[in-house]
């Protein structure tokens, strides 16, 4: 149950507090003034989405609070919203939680009806869901929806398998083409790189060749130029006669003796120089077979790194043709036995609906009677087949039996479906009745807090007493929040609070106060009309407590 409720900071709302206690719990007050955004903060609190612009202008975020008395403890809840950027915050037990948590939670802490839920009622879908969850056997709808997804998981593989193999198809005379070429030069990695490094040293190795012949030459002579040792045999003869004269060349005469000692071992350590490294490379092989790759490249429009990986993906892809057909042979067979598994399921499930329908219908009917329908009222469940899954291989089609909720109200009238003949206080009604029905067979949820929003709308006379008195009953059992216009349910409250809109200082705020007994008396007769009536009707429903 909801014990304690905080809020701060929220649109109108500057900071409110509200102590609630198990059983009924009112919550009164003029058209306008707040009640239903207090259930709305609420609802924020449990996972809904409010805007940026709820946050009270001037004000950096809003918050909401809630202590839930849970069967295994106290939790206390709270969320922020950023008035920036209209991000929130979950904190459970004042660690920061996510809003998946929460979500996980609400069906536990809080079920809500409004006037929004009964619009749901007269959805075929919504009315499916009422009853898969009266069968009360969720593994079976979840087995369902498993295998329906693995089914629509396994045909997108199969589709895009399919497609690949079109498109591919369409390119195969392509992609043929494009290897055959590729293998007729039989390009490798590399290879081009190295064909370019072996010319450039060939061409090297051609320089050090001339260069080499002109060292010898220049050192051994040729032609009509003697050799250089020669030439300095006869410097040094003349620079001989020219000492018989002077001693200022005795220093370079020396230099002249070394100098013929170097050329003679330079000589000898050219012509020990090995110029055969790449003797077995063939320039002409060379230039021919990168012309052979440049024509490729040329042919294909790519590098030749580009062409490696291109073959690659050709052979990828005409495997991928040759073994499409045994992949998609494979997958008819998962997707045989998968759909007989959801074949054979939803006979399950059929039959369980249809049994559970009769059930269903008439503990429903049995509610709806105690809320002032008609002794012959009659609900029934229409089954429509919908085809789930085609057929596939040997198994048939997968059929699901859609149900929708008929009623006949009164007799002689022809079964309809609720919007057709269900007015807004017998969807008020019916809402309440679900509920009843969902209290009794939801027992994991017997904490949970049930809110009613003007579940009275549209209802009046014989009819607002039955309801008063289900909800009454209900309470014993449940905590409910109930907003409420109508005295004859307000009475019922254990604890009522009085919902009013102030101005004060140029500036409107929601406020939310408790009442005691004798400022309860006061709003009971304003909620019958003011005046000596409504005084007389107060009076009288406080003497009927």
């Amino acid at each position: 149950m909801l014990e304690y409720l905080r809020i701060r900071n929220l649109a109108l709302i500057e900071d409110m507090e509200l102590e609630f206690v198990k059983g009924l719990n009112v919550l009164t007050g003029e058209t306008g003034a707040g009640k239903s955004f207090i259930l709305k903060a609420l609802a924020f609190l449990t996972g809904e989405k409010l805007g940026a612009d709820l946050v009270r202008p001037g004000e950096e975020k809003a918050v909401v609070e809630g202590i839930f008395i849970l069967p295994d403890g106290e939790l206390i809840i709270r969320r922020e919203l950023s008035g920036e950027n209209g991000r929130s915050r979950f904190f459970i037990n004042d660690k920061l939680s996510s809003q998946d948590s929460i979500k996980e939670l609400k069906s536990s802490l809080i079920l809500h009806t409004s006037q929004h839920e009964q619009q749901r009622l007269l959805q075929p879908a919504f009315q499916a869901k009422l009853l898969e969850r009266f069968c009360n056997n969720p593994s079976l709808f979840n087995e369902k929806e498993q295998l329906w997804l693995s089914l629509k998981d396994l045909n997108k593989k199969r589709q895009q398998l399919i497609e690949k193999a079109k498109h591919l198809e369409d390119k195969r005379e392509l992609l043929e083409h494009q290897q055959k070429e590729i293998d007729k030069v039989k390009p490798e990695q590399g290879e081009e790189e190295d064909l370019e490094n072996k010319r450039l040293a060939l061409r090297y190795q051609e320089a050090a060749k001339e260069a080499k012949d002109d060292v010898i030459q220049l050192l051994k002579g040729y032609g009509e130029y003697p050799a250089i040792s020669e030439q300095i045999s006869k410097l040094m003869n003349s620079i001989e006669a020219l000492k018989k004269f002077t001693d200022e060349l005795d220093e370079e005469n020396d230099l002249l003796n070394q100098a013929q000692d170097v050329f003679y071992q330079l000589e000898s350590k050219v012509r020990k120089i090995d110029l055969t490294k790449n003797s077995e490379e063939n320039t002409e092989d060379i230039e021919s077979r990168l012309y052979e790759l440049a024509q490729l490249k040329r042919k294909l429009k790519r590098s030749l790194p580009e062409i490696l990986a291109l073959s690659e993906e050709i052979k990828e892809n005409l495997d991928f043709l040759d073994s499409c057909a045994l992949d998609l042979k494979q997958l008819s067979k998962e997707e045989e036995v998968l759909a007989e598994k959801l074949y054979n399921l939803l006979q399950e499930i059929n039959k369980l609906q249809a049994d559970t329908a009769e059930i269903f219908t008439k503990a429903l009917t049995n509610e709806l009677k105690g809320l002032g329908f008609s002794e012959h009222l009659q609900l029934t469940f229409e089954f429509s087949p919908h085809e789930l899954y085609p057929a596939c291989g040997n198994i048939s089609a997968c059929i699901e039996n859609k149900a929708h909720l008929l009623w006949i109200p009164n007799p002689g009238q022809t079964p309809k479906t609720l919007d057709k003949i269900a007015s807004g206080g017998e969807l008020s009604r019916f809402l309440l009745a679900l509920v009843g029905v969902s209290v009794k067979q939801q027992q994991n949820d017997e904490q949970a807090t049930l809110i009613f929003d003007e579940v009275d709308a549209g209802v009046g006379g014989i009819t607002l007493n039955a309801l008063a008195e289900r909800i009454k009953e209900l309470s014993q059992a449940r905590q409910i929040l109930l907003i409420t216009h109508w005295p004859r349910l307000a009475i019922h409250g254990e604890r009522h609070f009085f919902v009013q809109k102030k101005v004060v200082d140029g500036k409107t705020f929601t406020l939310c106060r408790r009442l005691d007994k004798a400022e309860r008396h006061e709003e009971i007769i304003r909620m019958a009309g003011g005046g000596d009536e409504g005084k007389a009707m107060a009076d009288e429903l406080f003497k009927s407590l």
